[in-house]
């Protein structure tokens, strides 16, 4: 598959590449390098990120419905105002990953590290967080319901 000119795949290096407004749907990136490629307002609903290096991305307005990130490292990544309903991201490394104003509503966060977080006003509506850290999260806002909390208990 071919995007702006640029070869896309599994386990290429697509480094600092500019994806913006490009569509990328189902997309196979498992394993890719795309640490600071520009991916604002790129549909990647469905794609395949898994294990994919994602350091400093910026995934500003994208739309990620059903995305796979399992165990893809996020640090620094920007999701501000992103659509990540559905999304997978058991195992992935958030450090540093801004979530402002995200649609995190269904998103698979288990034994996520969100500690520190600012969640706040965040639509997290039947996220699962069980074993998640959210120690000094700003979560006043944020729309709990339905949530599998981090001890596995559902909140109301």
């Amino acid at each position: 598959m071919i995007v702006n000119g640029i070869e896309i795949g599994p386990d290429r290096d697509l480094a600092g590449a500019n994806f913006a407004d490009a569509d990328l749907r189902g997309a196979n990136l498992q394993g890719a390098d795309l640490s600071g490629a520009n991916l604002r307002r790129a549909n990647l609903a469905g794609a395949n990120l898994v294990d994919a290096l994602l350091v400093g991305a910026d995934f500003s307005q994208a739309k990620l419905w059903g995305a796979g990130l399992c165990g893809a490292d996020c640090y620094q990544a920007i999701f501000i105002k992103a659509n990540l309903e559905g999304c997978n991201l058991k195992d992935a490394n958030l450090d540093g990953a801004n979530f402002e104003d995200a649609n995190l509503e269904g998103v698979n966060l288990e034994g996520a590290n969100l500690s520190g977080f600012d969640l706040w006003g965040d639509n997290l509506i039947g996220a699962n967080l069980k074993g998640a850290n959210l120690a000094n999260a700003i979560l006043e806002g944020a729309n709990f319901s339905g949530v599998i909390m981090p001890d596995g208990s559902i909140h109301e």
